[in-house]
C-alpha cells in the first residue's frame, strides 16, 4: 500500500515533526478556524512492519478532511527489529507530546482522541490506558479502537473458530504476527489449546475473557466449546510478555478500566477478533463507561483501510465503518 500515492490535496498543510524523539506527520486543514480544534492522535495498524505513516496517508487525510480536526500520525519503531514495547513506549510518547503541547498546533487540549486500527487499535487502548492517572495531563476526550487484538488468553473465542481462514487476518497469521512482535518463538499447536495459560491466570482472567459472555446471535456460525488442557510449566514460564495489559489491554485491572475514557469500537463479523471487541465493549460497559459500537455485518479485518484505496479494493462495509467514526469524531 506504500507504493500507492495519496491524491494531492490542496486544502490541507501537512507536515513531518518528531514528538521528542518520535516521527510524527501532522495534518491540519488550511482553513481558518476562530476556535481551537479538536485533536487526533492516530496510531497506525500492522504490528509494526506492515504499517507505516505514507500506507496510512489516506486515513488520515480522509479524517482531517471531514472532521476539520488536526490529524497527528505517530510514526512509532517497527518490529521486529524493534520489539515490544518500543512501539508503545513511542506511542505513549508522542500522546504525552501532544497533549502538553497541543495549543502550539491550534488543538484544544480537552478535545484529544486517540485512534487506531487492528495493532494499532491494541496501542489505543493500551496508551489510554496509561494515562488513566496522569494528573499532570489533560484528560484524552475519547478513544476509537477500530477492530483491536486486545487478549491472549483464548485463541477459540467463536470468532477465532468462525473466521480462522477468513482473509486477510487468518488465526495462524495471527499468533505468528503477534509472537513476533513479543520476539518469542513458540508451538502454535500449544497455545491454540491455551497450555500458555497457567491455573491460577486462568482463574483471574476467565471472569474477563469467556465465550460465557459473547451474545448469541454471535455463535450461530457455529462454536464448539474447547476441551481445557493442561498448563505447560515450560512454556508459561517465557510468556509474561503476552499477560501484560500493555500486550493484551483486556486484562488491565478494574480499576484502570473503570478510569477510561468514552470509546468507539468498530468490529467485523468477518474477523478473527471481533470477540476481543465484543468482550472490551463488556468491560467498559460493566464499569459505566460510554461505549458507541459499530459492528459491520459484512466486515473483515482491514476493510476500513481498504475503503480509501478505490473501487478495487474498497468495499461498502469500510465505507460505512468510516462514516461513523466520523460522526462520532464530530460529538467529541
Amino acid at each position: 500500500m506504500e507504493t500507492i500515492p495519496p491524491f494531492k490535496d490542496k486544502r490541507l498543510l501537512i507536515k513531518d515533526l518528531r514528538f521528542e524523539r518520535v516521527k510524527v506527520r501532522i495534518y491540519q486543514p488550511k482553513t481558518s478556524n476562530n476556535s481551537q480544534r479538536r485533536g487526533i492522535l492516530y496510531f497506525h495498524g500492522g504490528v509494526g512492519w506492515l504499517g507505516s505513516i505514507r500506507a496510512y496517508e489516506r486515513t488520515c487525510r480522509y479524517f482531517c478532511r471531514k472532521t476539520n480536526s488536526v490529524v497527528v500520525c505517530v510514526g512509532y519503531r517497527l518490529a521486529p527489529e524493534h520489539p515490544f514495547p518500543a512501539q508503545f513506549e513511542d506511542c505513549l510518547t508522542a500522546a504525552i507530546h501532544f497533549l502538553r503541547t497541543a495549543q502550539d498546533h491550534g488543538v484544544d487540549p480537552s478535545r484529544i482522541v486517540v485512534c487506531g486500527d487492528s495493532s494499532g487499535g491494541t496501542l489505543t487502548a493500551a496508551v489510554a490506558q496509561a494515562l488513566v492517572n496522569r494528573r499532570d495531563l489533560p484528560k484524552l476526550r475519547a478513544q476509537i479502537l477500530i477492530y483491536p487484538f486486545l487478549q491472549c488468553v483464548d485463541f477459540n473465542l467463536p470468532s477465532y473458530q468462525q473466521n480462522e481462514k477468513v482473509p486477510i487476518l487468518l488465526k495462524e497469521r495471527t499468533l505468528v504476527l503477534g509472537l513476533k512482535y513479543v520476539n518469542e518463538d513458540l508451538c502454535l499447536e500449544e497455545l491454540f489449546k491455551g497450555c500458555h495459560v497457567s491455573e491460577d491466570r486462568r482463574l483471574k482472567y476467565q471472569k474477563w475473557v469467556s465465550p460465557d459472555y459473547i451474545p448469541l446471535e454471535f455463535k450461530t456460525r457455529g462454536f464448539k466449546p474447547s476441551p481445557i488442557y493442561p498448563p505447560s510449566k515450560q512454556i508459561c514460564e517465557v510468556v509474561k510478555s503476552l499477560f501484560d495489559p500493555v500486550f493484551s489491554p483486556l486484562l488491565a485491572e478494574d480499576s484502570v478500566i473503570a478510569r477510561l475514557p468514552e470509546t468507539f469500537i468498530l468490529t467485523c463479523e468477518f474477523d478473527v477478533l471481533r470477540d476481543d471487541g465484543l468482550l472490551y465493549k463488556k468491560r467498559l460497559e460493566d464499569h459505566g463507561i460510554k461505549v458507541t459500537w459499530c459492528h459491520l455485518q459484512e466486515g473483515f479485518h482491514g476493510t476500513v483501510f481498504f475503503a480509501l484505496f478505490g473501487r478495487v479494493v474498497g468495499f461498502r462495509s469500510g465505507t460505512k465503518g468510516l462514516e461513523k467514526i466520523v460522526n462520532f469524531l464530530r460529538l467529541m
